[in-house]
């Protein structure tokens, strides 16, 4: 398989430019309800320690130093440090529940573990060392566990860097979004190139393996100049891997966002020159599409995985180990385990409270039907993968692919007249002008949003 080319169609964009999941779950997590209770994640577990699936952990750092006006993540802006100890040590509780509930110890052997937030380095180093000593006491690493966190580089030193490759992170994610000095200060996030600089330096200097770079296009202030040389600073770093997010301006969910001028934001035909930028520069400095908004280089684990036909998709984006389970831990985290979703509750008061009573601080979850399953792996095929084998997808799930889609089915021929996908006998492929677009292909086969459509509150596709 080979790893996927991309074609910028502006009138195609605009045509299909609406509302869609990011699909880093189907279900996607607006259909999790409070009938899936805390008792049914703990049949889950159970359910796990008699199986040996590959396991993820993720563990959820709330806390900032301050506040970024475009973040819509679930995050504590607080300097006290009182605040972190505390909630190192209930989540060290969490971890000893759940490994508990799962038992067999060969059922706790991590391929990945994720630290996100919020902001990780928050974490002093005592306490980050603290933290990692927890979790080896949980789990078991397998010799090739990828071990990532993300970092900002304001607040993290070279030593800080040197810590975290002493307690064996190996994977780097630094957030830059855009080097302009009048957009930064519009998101109230003021980052100098030579602190981006120098945090990925020490990363490379001591042993991390992959280095990504978070860049944002459409936030307020933007311009197609002022992006292209923040590009081209990008390409002087030589990330191994990109993340291009695109803005999505939601201040109805976001607080922070209500604080940016919304007519300083880009006209939605500035923001696709700006894309399109973005993707003629980072094509010509060799990297590839994987797929949304991720960019790698060719010999990067992802771009490989793409082309041998593993990469597989969860909660943290793209991925290249195999399809398994994911445990989260902290505020709102969600996991995956077994055929079920689970997420936890979003405050530091319920999750001390749920704890404190022994309860694992479950706030709504979904159980998954078969069809559910079905159409997930359909979905993380076109996701990953952009194409769909009918033949060999009804042969693993015991299913006549065209009976079984039939309804699907009558309504592709649109998107082929479009020219998003073509149909060859027995294969669905989303077509290299196609791929921006690859979430709107995808909602073809939700069932959940067909039924009870709910898009008002997801980004926009582009």
């Amino acid at each position: 398989m080979s790893t996927a080319q991309i074609l910028f169609d502006e009138a195609l964009i605009k045509k299909y430019d609406q509302s869609a999941p990011r699909y880093t779950s189907y279900p996607t997590a607006d259909r999790f309800h409070a009938d899936f209770t805390e008792a049914d994640y703990r049949a889950a577990l159970k359910d796990r320690g008699t199986r040996a699936n590959p396991l993820s952990v993720y563990v959820h750092i709330p806390f900032c130093n301050t506040v970024c006006y475009y973040c819509a993540c679930n995050k504590i802006v607080t300097k006290d440090h009182g605040k972190s100890a505390e909630y190192i040590r209930y989540l060290s509780q969490e971890m000893r529940m759940v490994c508990d509930a799962i038992g067999d110890p060969q059922s706790r052997v991590l391929e990945q573990l994720h630290f996100g937030g919020g902001t990780p380095t928050f974490l002093s180093h005592e306490e980050m060392s603290d933290l990692m000593a927890q979790i080896k006491q949980a789990f078991s690493f397998t010799s090739d566990a990828e071990i990532s966190i993300e970092v900002d580089p304001r607040k993290v030193t070279v030593n800080t860097v040197e810590h975290l490759s002493a307690l064996g992170f190996n994977r780097i994610s630094v957030g830059v979004q855009d080097f302009n000095p009048d957009v930064q200060k519009a998101v109230n996030r003021l980052q100098t190139q030579e602190e981006t600089v120098n945090v990925i330096a020490a990363a490379r200097k001591n042993g991390f393996h992959s280095v990504n770079i978070d860049l944002i296009y459409g936030l307020p202030l933007q311009t197609l100049d002022g992006f292209t040389e923040t590009l081209n600073r990008v390409m002087d770093i030589s990330p191994d891997r990109i993340a291009l997010y695109n803005f999505a301006y939601l201040p109805q969910f976001s607080k922070p966002q209500r604080r940016i001028n919304a007519q300083d934001i880009p006209h939605p035909d500035q923001k696709l020159k700006i894309l399109s930028r973005a993707i003629e520069l980072l094509c010509q400095s060799g990297y590839v599409y994987i797929g949304m908004d991720h960019f790698a280089r060719p010999d990067d684990e992802l771009a490989r995985a793409q082309r041998e036909g593993k990469l597989n998709r969860n909660f943290q984006g793209y991925t290249t180990r195999a399809d398994g389970d994911l445990l989260a831990f902290g505020v709102s985290g969600i996991g995956k385990v077994g055929a079920t979703y689970a997420q936890s509750v979003k405050t530091l008061e319920e999750y001390y409270a749920a704890l404190d009573e022994q309860r694992l601080p479950i706030l709504r979850g979904y159980a998954l039907t078969r069809d559910d399953e079905i159409r997930r792996a359909a979905i993380q095929s076109l996701m990953c993968h952009f194409a769909l084998d009918e033949t060999a997808f009804g042969r693993q799930w015991g299913i006549v692919f065209d009976e079984y889609f039939a309804w699907e089915k009558t309504r592709l021929p649109p998107l082929v007249e479009d020219g998003l996908i073509e149909l060859k006998p027995h294969t669905l492929r989303v077509t290299d002008r196609g791929r921006l677009l690859v979430r709107n292909v995808a909602m073809l086969f939700d069932r959940h949003l067909r039924e009870s459509a709910r898009a008002a509150s997801y980004s926009k596709t582009i």
